[in-house]
């Protein structure tokens, strides 16, 4: 019988180092050949259902200034407010849509870009409809533990005053950090703030 010792600690968690982008985005550091293309480049491998949007924006540290080494991942729900996943029991997920994308920021203007669709409803725990939405991970230098939020989009106003979620938070004129601007049709603005008088609100989950 094998006897495991019970005093084994956790191991301390870590800054993001060089290692993610070249583990997670090899393409994007010059690897070639691993892949055609980095995993969650590409979010959509066919025609597919709804709004097609582009969501963009900047990463901006304490200082203002932005972040060059960021990586960010998003995960989201498709136009009829289904996922991509086999424990998905309300209907059929749009087959050419993954739900799941990966994005390293520009090395030279730090901007993000997800070619994506804009999601539909989708209901919480308690069954409650929430206003649609992304959910965002940040990895960078200095963060020991990525960092989670969301976005919600500013021209779904009904969905939004009723969303379980924004309606919670008790400082109301920060659910502006969580909205994502729209610049013309297709395309939204969502800039992400770490620290500071604009701080964007992170979720600890």
């Amino acid at each position: 019988m094998v006897h495991i010792r019970d005093n084994f600690k956790e191991s301390p968690s870590q800054t993001a180092g060089p290692y993610v982008h070249i583990g997670c985005t090899p393409n994007f550091t010059g690897i070639k050949d691993l892949y055609n293309s980095d995993l969650g480049s590409l979010m959509k491998f066919g025609p597919i259902k709804g709004e097609e949007i582009t969501l963009k924006g900047t990463i901006f540290d304490g200082n203002g200034e932005s972040l060059k080494d960021a990586m960010i991942e998003i995960w989201q729900a498709d136009s009829a407010g289904l996922y991509n996943s086999p424990k998905e029991i309300r209907g059929q997920a749009d087959p050419n849509f993954s739900g799941w994308g990966r994005c390293a920021v520009n090395l030279k203007t730090g901007l993000y870009n997800f070619e994506t669709v804009k999601p539909g409803r989708v209901p919480n725990a308690e069954g409650i409809l929430q206003a649609p939405h992304i959910t965002v991970w940040i990895v960078a230098r200095g963060i020991n533990v990525g960092l989670h939020t969301r976005v919600y989009f500013s021209d779904e106003v009904k969905d939004n005053s009723s969303d379980p979620i924004l309606t919670r938070i008790v400082e109301s004129e920060r659910t502006q950090t969580l909205l994502a601007l729209k610049e013309r049709k297709g395309l939204y603005k969502f800039d992400i703030h770490l620290q500071g008088s604009q701080e964007t609100i992170f979720f600890d989950i």
